[in-house]
């Protein structure tokens, strides 16, 4: 196994790290580093750390500079060849690891793959962020082989076939050091939410694939950070969505991104606001206030990424999975026959 070493990123997450770090030592072979990079914490996690897991190491940061910055900061500090980013709130299983790192290890041309992401709290069920591996449609809205919306699937093996995706799960995100530096890793501005797409955007634009490997399973809480009806999550999510397409996308799309978005966008703002949920439709407008106001440093990114274009994604949908959605094809095996 190429050297390699296993990251959690850690904010006030005592009670996470207590439950699932046993599985993550339990199960990962010996010889693989395993570093806590705390992102500030207030609580005693790094106290808990010191005591209970005294050969784990741990790499203190001063300050939360949420998951994009703070994964940057920490893995500046770690050398090996293959990074496997872990969520804290993350329960790994028997043999998870080495068929990650043995993918990145031949094949030359593969920069991240994930595991099969299920879901801990209901575990025939894939998880939410992630599943079977991640999609995007033509819009830039997010969907996975197993999760499309709102609607999660049960794994019943339907999707246990090694394939290339569009990304990866930051929850469970195993890449190329190397490739992870030479890009620049996350983009920092994206704080949290939609940096492991956009980063895995990146490495297809620069000539690599992005995997997923169904026989390595782990299972993922989910929302430890923030819930999922959070206004700051919704604003996240929208603001770095468009930032990513902003940047990446080739000129057909980004036109048509430019024209179509602001419309679906505004019309789930407006449904946010006939439901009576006055702050999740102000957050999607603060996003996009955002999105504008950094009209001039993404220009910059964006001719620093387009400059360097190997290839464009074979992986993105060209449909709207919205409208897929909306006509009753709520299963990934409809859509991919």
């Amino acid at each position: 196994m190429i050297s390699t070493a296993v990251i959690i990123l850690n904010w006030n997450g005592r009670q996470h790290l207590e439950q699932f770090l046993p599985s993550v030592v339990r199960h990962t072979p010996h010889g693989v580093r395993i570093i806590v990079a705390d992102n500030g914490s207030t609580d005693d996690s790094v106290d808990f750390l010191r005591h209970t897991y005294p050969d784990i190491e741990i790499i203190c940061l001063n300050h939360n500079y949420g998951f994009a910055k703070g994964y940057n900061l920490a893995l500046e500090q770690v050398e090996a060849e293959c990074f496997v980013l872990l969520n804290s709130d993350i329960e790994v299983t028997e043999g998870w690891l080495e068929p990650l790192v043995a993918t990145i290890t031949n094949s030359h041309n593969v920069g991240a793959v994930a595991p099969k992401l299920r879901s801990y709290g209901y575990r025939d069920k894939f998880e939410y962020a992630g599943a079977a591996g991640g999609y995007i449609d033509i819009l830039g809205y997010p969907f996975c082989r197993g999760r499309i919306l709102s609607t999660v699937e049960s794994d019943n093996g339907q999707y246990d076939d090694k394939r290339e995706v569009f990304w990866a799960s930051g929850a469970a995100f195993c890449c190329r050091a190397e490739l992870f530096r030479r890009l620049g890793g996350f983009d920092a501005d994206f704080f949290a939410h939609m940096e492991e797409i956009d980063l895995c955007w990146r490495m297809q634009l620069a000539g690599y694939k992005v995997m997923i490997e169904p026989r390595s399973v782990v299972y993922h809480l989910g929302g430890g950070t923030l819930p999922n009806d959070s206004p700051r999550k919704l604003y996240l999510n929208y603001r770095n969505n468009l930032m990513m397409l902003f940047k990446c996308a080739p000129t057909w799309q980004r036109c048509l991104v430019a024209v179509a978005r602001p419309m679906a966008d505004a019309l789930s703002a407006l449904i946010y606001l006939v439901k009576g949920e006055r702050e999740l439709a102000i957050a999607v407008w603060q996003a996009y206030k955002e999105f504008i106001l950094r009209h001039k440093e993404l220009n910059a990114k964006r001719k620093a990424v387009r400059s360097g274009v190997k290839q464009e994604s074979r992986t993105i949908y060209r449909g709207s999975i919205v409208v897929r959605y909306a006509l009753g094809q709520k299963i990934f095996g409809q859509l991919f026959r």
